[in-house]
């Protein structure tokens, strides 16, 4: 008598890994996004140069063998300055999300679990944030703080939770009158266990898409205010800034602007195809069940 086969369970983090992993544009975003990982971690071993090593007598040199990107008015090597450029707008990007999530998510699961004067005033203050144009508001604090990498992520950071704490408080609140909350309640279970242990991870999904669009946003915002020239300081290189830096060059050195504003559109595209990617997977009526 043969064996009865074998169940395979399927959970939604298994369907969306699967679902994941047959999209052709999350995956090639995948591959760009670690290849941008890897320049970040290792570009003291990968970069040719230093980044701020200058030699006037190569100074606004075109594409070569011994200057791949060329080089700037004062002869630093571009495809140095490039990669260290790539961990600037990561280091942007993932803390300025970081910090986002540490003030959204608390807020947000607060208001939506109490409700009451609690969820009034987180609300309102919600509000009260989101009248401020964003970038606006960077540029604004950037003018007051001065620049530098710790105040660009604080500039950036500091309305990235708004939209983190409102899908938070959405969640929740779709989520706490269900049947398993009330289980956990009539079972004694203090508001921190319910949120940690119950209710965020079902929250989760829409919070990693939420991640995965934040940091282009972030690197988008520092690109930004670098570009305007109230962002990251020289000798640190940004990829904004160096597009800013190339607009009195560009009509003869046209490689001064074009490779680091490609880098930044890869970065851009790379994290939107992986965001796109996981809404999708993470999408239980994606499925073909």
């Amino acid at each position: 008598m043969s064996a009865p086969p074998k169940i395979v369970q399927r959970t939604l983090w298994s369907d969306a890994t699967r679902s994941f992993s047959k999209n052709r544009l999350a995956m090639t975003g995948l591959v760009i996004v670690c290849i941008f990982l890897l320049c970040a971690v290792f570009a003291n071993l990968i970069a040719p140069q230093p980044y701020y090593k200058s030699n006037l007598a190569d100074n606004l040199q075109g594409p070569s063998v011994h200057h791949l990107f060329g080089t700037d008015p004062v002869g630093r090597d571009l495809l140095s300055r490039i990669i260290y450029g790539i961990r600037t707008s990561l280091l942007v990007g993932f803390s300025v999300q970081i910090f986002a999530f540490a003030v959204g998510i608390p807020l947000g699961a607060l208001a939506g679990l109490r409700g009451g004067w609690i969820d009034f005033a987180v609300t309102r203050l919600l509000e009260v944030m989101t009248a401020f144009p964003s970038f606006l508001f960077a540029i604004f604090l950037m003018t007051v703080l001065g620049n530098g990498l710790f105040n660009v992520i604080l500039a950036i950071g500091i309305t990235s939770w708004i939209d983190v704490a409102r899908l938070t408080r959405g969640q929740i609140i779709s989520l706490r009158e269900r049947e398993f909350i009330m289980a956990a309640r009539s079972y004694g279970a203090k508001d921190g266990r319910i949120i940690l242990r119950h209710l965020l991870p079902h929250a989760l999904p829409p919070l990693i898409i939420m991640l995965a669009i934040g940091i282009p946003n972030a690197i988008f915002a520092e690109a930004g205010l670098s570009f305007l020239g109230v962002g990251i300081n020289d000798p640190l290189p940004s990829l904004g800034k160096m597009v800013g830096d190339s607009l009195g060059y560009i009509s003869q050195y046209w490689y001064m602007g074009v490779f680091p504003t490609v880098t930044i559109a890869l970065a851009m595209l790379s994290f939107n195809f992986m965001g796109d990617g996981l809404r999708d997977a993470l999408d239980p009526t994606m499925y073909n069940l």
